[in-house]
């Protein structure tokens, strides 16, 4: 029998369960809260199911070569450009420039302002034209009769316009008389431009 004292007489007892602290529902330090506590176990998570495999895509049937055609199509063939012809040079171009061109302008340009000038430019071109030679060149040669003729029948022509207005016959005659020298001035400069001569330079009309 145990005496009093000797320690392994509590040993087989149980220990006194300790009675309910209050302090521990409300978190202060107790022997209780720092007493371990059997926890349970948390429950195993499940793994996540792998995700099913795509389905592998179908064959496009045209690259199926069972669909394949038995003749390839055929590569689209390029045209050769076709050679442009080269421009064929104008009519004026073939022709040989008449001798004296710059004198034969310079005339037609003095026929021409004859009417802004009441006749004074037609008096100097009239002077041009019979102390100049006549050109040996066929084109020339005719633009020359041309610009003489034309000339001398303007100053007569006015003359006689003048003296007609006494009867009141001469602004007539001087009108018919402007517009036939701008006529004749603009053709002429128009033919030497193109490098033609006058068709019948000896005419009084065009």
């Amino acid at each position: 029998m145990a005496e009093p004292g000797d320690p392994d007489l509590f040993k087989d007892q149980p220990a006194p369960r300790p009675e309910a602290d209050p302090d521990a529902e409300v978190g202060f330090c107790s022997p209780e809260s720092l007493a371990a506590h059997p926890r349970s176990p948390e429950p195993e998570v499940a793994p996540e199911p792998e995700p099913a495999p795509a389905p592998a895509p179908e064959p496009d049937p045209v690259d199926d070569p069972m669909n394949a055609p038995l003749v390839a199509p055929l590569a689209p063939t390029h045209s050769a450009p076709a050679h442009s012809a080269p421009p064929r040079p104008s009519r004026t171009d073939d022709l040989p420039e008449p001798e004296g061109m710059m004198g034969l302008y310079t005339v037609y340009a003095l026929i021409l302002f004859a009417i802004p000038t009441f006749g004074v430019s037609a008096v100097i071109g009239l002077l041009a034209v019979m102390v100049r030679d006549v050109p040996t060149h066929a084109v020339a040669a005719s633009h020359h009769v041309f610009q003489v003729r034309t000339l001398w029948a303007a100053a007569v022509v006015a003359v006689l316009g003048v003296i007609l207005i006494v009867v009141n016959a001469g602004v007539f005659v001087l009108f018919l008389l402007v517009l036939w020298v701008l006529v004749r001035g603009a053709w002429g400069s128009w033919l030497l431009k193109s490098r033609r001569a006058i068709p019948n330079p000896r005419s009084w009309w065009i």
